[in-house]
C-alpha cells in the first residue's frame, strides 16, 4: 500500500528522479560501449598482426598452418638458409641497412628538431617583436600541409638547388616539420609555467643563464623529452615525404616495407611490424618514466 492518501501530491523531487537515473545509466552504458569499441578498433588489428607474425605459412600469411619463430630469425639475421617456398624474401642485409638508415636519420633529425624547436618556443614566449604572431602561425604550417605537397615542394627545391638526394636531404626535409612538433609541445609547457619562480631567482641575485639552467630548464625538461620522443617516432615512421627526397641510393625501413608490400605481402612484414610496435612502446614508456621522475 502507498503511504500517501489518494489524490495526495508526490514530493517534487520524485517526479524527475527516475527519468534522470535512467538517462544517467543509458549515458554511462553508451559511453562505456563507445570506449570499448574505440580501443577494440585500434588494438585488435595490432593483436592480429602479432599473432600472425608467428604463422608458419610462407605463402599466405592470413592462413594459419602452425607456430614458428622463423620470420623473426630471418629478419634478425639468425637464419641464413631460406626454404624453397620463401625464395622471394629480400636479403637480410638490405633490411638491416634500411633499419640503420632509419635510426641515423631519426637520431639526427631528433637532435636538430629538439634544439631548434625548443629555442624557437622560448624566443616566442619570452620576447615581443614585429611579426611574432605571423611567425607563430608559420610554425604550424608544416604540420597542416599535406605530406605529398611538402614532399614535392622539397624535391623541387633540392633538385633546383643542385643538392644530391640522399641522407642529407632526408634529414633536412624531415626537420622542416619535426621542428613544429617539438615547438608545440614545448610551447604548451611554457604556457603553464609560473614565472614568479624566475622573478624570485632574479631577486636572489641569479643571472639570466643561471635562472634558465636552474629554474626554467628543469621545468621544461619533461616537455623537451616528450617532444624529442615524438619527433623520433614520427621520423622512424615517415614514408611519403622521405619517398620523394630519398633518391635512389638510400632506403629507410618504411620504404623497405612499402616495397615488399608492392611485390606481395610477405610473412616478414608482420614480424617487422611487431618489432616496430615494441620499439615504439619502449620509447613511449621511457618518456613516461622520465616525466614521472621530474614530478
Amino acid at each position: 500500500m502507498s503511504s500517501f492518501p489518494d489524490g495526495a501530491a508526490l514530493p517534487p523531487h520524485w517526479h524527475g528522479e527516475a527519468p534522470m537515473k535512467i538517462a544517467r545509466s543509458l549515458f554511462t552504458g553508451g559511453l562505456l560501449a563507445y570506449t570499448g569499441l574505440f580501443f577494440a578498433f585500434i588494438y585488435i588489428p595490432l593483436v592480429v598482426i602479432a599473432i600472425y607474425s608467428f604463422n608458419a605459412n610462407p605463402v599466405n600469411m592470413m592462413t594459419w598452418t602452425g607456430f614458428t619463430t622463423e620470420w623473426y630469425a630471418q629478419v634478425l639475421g639468425f637464419k641464413t638458409k631460406v626454404s624453397e617456398s620463401a625464395l622471394y624474401i629480400e636479403s637480410t642485409g638490405q633490411l638491416l641497412q634500411a633499419v640503420w638508415n632509419s635510426l641515423v636519420i631519426a637520431a639526427s633529425t631528433t637532435a636538430i628538431a629538439t634544439v631548434f624547436g625548443t629555442a624557437i618556443a622560448i624566443a616566442l614566449y619570452r620576447f615581443e617583436f614585429v611579426g611574432q604572431r605571423f611567425y607563430r602561425v608559420v610554425m604550424f604550417m608544416p604540420m597542416l600541409m599535406p605530406d605529398i605537397v611538402l614532399g614535392i615542394a622539397l624535391l623541387i627545391f633540392f633538385v633546383n638547388s643542385g643538392i644530391r638526394l640522399g641522407l642529407t636531404t632526408i634529414i633536412i626535409g624531415q626537420c622542416t616539420f619535426l621542428i613544429s612538433y617539438v615547438f608545440i609541445v614545448v610551447s604548451a609547457r611554457l604556457a603553464g609555467m609560473d614565472r614568479t619562480l624566475e622573478h624570485a631567482s632574479a631577486d636572489l641575485g641569479a643571472n639570466e643563464w643561471m635562472t634558465f639552467r636552474r629554474v626554467v630548464l628543469p621545468q621544461l625538461f619533461p616537455a623537451i623529452v616528450g617532444g624529442a620522443l615524438l619527433a623520433f617516432i614520427i621520423s622512424m615512421d615517415d614514408l611519403v615525404i622521405t619517398y620523394f627526397i630519398a633518391g635512389v641510393d638510400v632506403t629507410t625501413l618504411p620504404m623497405f616495407i612499402f616495397s615488399m608490400l608492392r611485390r606481395g605481402i610477405k610473412p616478414e612484414i608482420n614480424a617487422i611490424a611487431v618489432m616496430m610496435l615494441t620499439f615504439s612502446f619502449v620509447v613511449a614508456s621511457l618518456g613516461l618514466y622520465l616525466r614521472s621522475r621530474q614530478k
